[in-house]
């Protein structure tokens, strides 16, 4: 099929920062790109061909609006999955696909698939209702410490918490969720993961995360992690193997814990471009967003290595604001070398909301690093 500068389209559900820079790339290859989202204000309206205004969970606006591309993909998961599956039916093609996504969605069953197919993870118990919880530690089936998580709609550090006490449990969601032992661990690393659909695989090199101890969310994101060659080889094996498992076309961001003994647990993946992998936009020879678009239309996939050492900031509301966005010292940050800012368009700030990030570049990651730290105290995502 030609896609180039043809009357071929992609549809892309979700408008936000991710579909903004996956578009960054469609139009570098004249390709047509519609786009749903819920918001009339969506990051990426500005650069699609088409904008469809709807709800991602109603399945009439996705059907409806998968009837009208050739092939259908996201930036975000949740979306309604008995849609897609119906597209599916119908011939459309869907990546991910809906299979993947109905086990992704959910965190339990997530897991349960890590269970299942023999990948590493730390344990954990699934419980329909928070009170279960409270019942296993009076009877003795749960310790404490443990990490709860919603099964449904966390995002950005939403839906997890660490619980020392019964008292952590007083007023969290009393729906379906995990209660995950907490493991002690050095580092949480990632891996980015790509297979088109004949199969082709690729990595991207292995990523550290480091994360906001208040808001539990990336703060930076240093590549390459600052592991032994021995560590980075056992997650790229992990992340590939989950990647297989699922049967993922396209990008697939698999986060991970490495314990104190070296051990790589998976922690959570998630089936689209990712925030660990905004540094592959200066700093690899290919980005995780022109590898999602090879690998789900099946073109031969790019190189992933890094041309230089990366290191992204994450840029997050500030608290105490909400409003009209104004990116405080800006100008400041774009003297210093090898930094770049992307703002991602959302119009209102609020705390720690994810307003943009900023990537470094340095041949030094320690002088990479040392810039980052100096862009996170310089600038200011406020409002007026």
């Amino acid at each position: 099929m030609n896609y180039f500068s043809s009357n071929f389209k992609l549809g892309i559900l979700g408008g936000g920062q991710l579909g903004k820079m996956l578009l960054y790339n469609t139009r570098k290859f004249d390709i047509y790109t519609c786009i749903l989202d819920s918001s009339n204000e969506a990051p990426s309206k500005i650069a699609c061909d088409e904008f469809h205004l709807g709800d991602l969970m109603d399945y009439d606006a996705v059907y409806n609006f998968g009837k009208g591309v050739d092939v259908l993909t996201i930036e975000i998961e949740n979306v309604n999955v008995d849609a897609l599956e119906a597209l599916e039916k119908e011939g459309k093609t869907v990546y991910p696909s809906s299979k993947t996504l109905r086990t992704i969605q959910n965190k339990a069953t997530q897991k349960l698939f890590y269970q299942d197919n023999n990948l590493p993870t730390a344990p954990f118990s699934r419980f329909a209702y928070r009170s279960e919880i409270e019942d296993a530690i009076i009877n003795g089936g749960l310790e404490f410490p443990f990490v709860w998580k919603a099964a449904q709609f966390g995002y950005d550090g939403n839906g997890v918490k660490i619980v020392k006490q019964l008292s952590d449990l007083k007023d969290l969601p009393k729906g379906e969720c995990i209660a995950e032992r907490l493991v002690p661990f050095k580092n949480e690393l990632a891996v980015i993961v790509t297979r088109n659909a004949s199969g082709a695989t690729k990595a991207f090199p292995v990523v550290e995360m480091e994360f906001h101890p208040e808001a539990n969310q990336v703060e930076y994101v240093i590549c390459p992690a600052r592991v032994s060659d021995t560590v980075a080889q056992r997650a790229t094996e992990v992340a590939l193997k989950v990647s297989e498992a699922f049967n993922h076309v396209g990008v697939l961001a698999v986060e991970m814990f490495q314990t104190e003994d070296d051990t790589i647990l998976i922690n959570e993946v998630a089936p689209r471009p990712h925030n660990s992998g905004h540094q592959t936009i200066e700093a690899s020879y290919t980005s995780q967003f022109e590898q999602h678009l090879r690998a789900i239309l099946d073109l031969p996939l790019g190189r992933t290595d890094s041309k230089v050492g990366g290191v992204m900031v994450n840029l997050v509301g500030a608290e105490g604001y909400s409003g009209r966005v104004i990116y405080e010292n800006i100008e400041n940050i774009m003297t210093m070398d090898g930094v770049t800012p992307h703002i991602y368009g959302k119009k209102e700030t609020r705390p720690f909301r994810k307003m943009g990030h900023v990537t470094i570049v340095n041949e030094d990651l320690n002088e990479a690093r040392r810039i980052a730290e100096a862009v996170k105290k310089s600038i200011k995502v406020i409002s007026v």
